[in-house]
């Protein structure tokens, strides 16, 4: 299944409305449910009757005819809203350490990513000049807990995710390599795309075996694949539980493969009115529009 948030235009009750997606289009959960979640948090913190509830209904209203709405009219919001918690994973690729001058330690990278820089996709993310011109792309997996995980071991790890998103890890660099931490420099408003959906992991057999992509203004600058992570979905989940519980609908940014713009001669960094989409095989295409003001 495919969760979608759309902007609720009709400006009522919750700003935003939760679907699953079709092919065909998408369908409302509160058009089919009593009590609907309103968002995906709320799906997952109601845990698996929830997901078993709305998945039965869905099936049902689709084998029946109900219409669907065609999603090229509707506006997306983040794929992920009030996550308790946004951990992104530094230096997971040996091509993009490389490529950044950056050690890849033994231990993973980890720092977080602030709620504010959510944002969906084929939304425009602005940011003032005289902060950075520097500003640079990461395609990144995406994965999304489904229950508390802790001291969990890398053979069960996978049993606690609940989907996978694709991500846009935006990221000023010349902040990036002036401060000692890395959350600021990725976390300005509108900095991390996600979706433009949650695709549950039934879908996903693999979630080391996809292609991952980025295509700026029309050319290709990423194109990898999950296997060259160096520490696998599985194995950051396990390391990531040892030291803290991962919380229901935790979102985890695995890090971005070779290709940035920061490492090329000459350097390519979005710009003012830039289009960048970042791509997940399986899991959809992340489209983002640039404004520098």
């Amino acid at each position: 299944m495919r969760f979608s948030h759309f902007v609720n235009e009709a400006n009522t009750g919750s700003p935003v409305r939760l679907a699953i997606v079709h092919p065909e289009g998408a369908l409302f959960l509160d058009e089919i449910l009593d009590d609907a979640p309103e968002t995906l948090q709320q799906l997952i913190e109601r845990g698996d009757d929830e997901l078993q509830r709305v998945r039965s209904h869905s099936h049902v209203a689709v084998s029946q005819g109900v219409e669907l709405t065609p999603v090229a009219g509707l506006r997306h919001a983040s794929a992920v809203l009030r996550t308790p918690q946004i951990i992104a994973i530094g230096l997971n690729y040996s091509a993009h350490s490389s490529e950044l001058n950056l050690k890849a330690d033994k231990a993973p990278t980890v720092f977080a990513l602030w709620p504010n820089s959510l944002t969906g996709h084929n939304g425009t993310t602005t940011w003032p000049r005289a902060l950075s011109e520097a500003i640079d792309y990461e395609a990144e997996l995406g994965v999304i807990i489904g229950k508390a995980a802790k001291n969990v071991s890398e053979a069960d790890a996978l049993d606690y995710v609940f989907g996978y998103t694709v991500v846009n890890d935006i990221t000023a660099r010349d902040i990036q390599y002036s401060e000692a931490q890395w959350s600021r420099c990725k976390s300005f408003d509108g900095f991390t795309p996600t979706g433009p959906s949650v695709v549950t992991k039934d879908e996903v057999p693999d979630p080391q075996n996809l292609k991952i992509s980025t295509v700026l203004d029309g050319h290709l600058m990423q194109d990898s694949s999950t296997g060259m992570m160096i520490r696998s979905v599985a194995t950051l989940i396990s390391y990531l539980s040892r030291s803290a519980t991962l919380l229901p609908g935790t979102l985890i940014s695995t890090g971005s493969p070779g290709g940035a713009g920061y490492s090329r001669d000459p350097q390519v960094f979005l710009r003012d009115r830039s289009t960048v989409t970042v791509s997940v095989e399986g899991l959809g295409e992340l489209t983002t529009h640039c404004r520098m003001t």
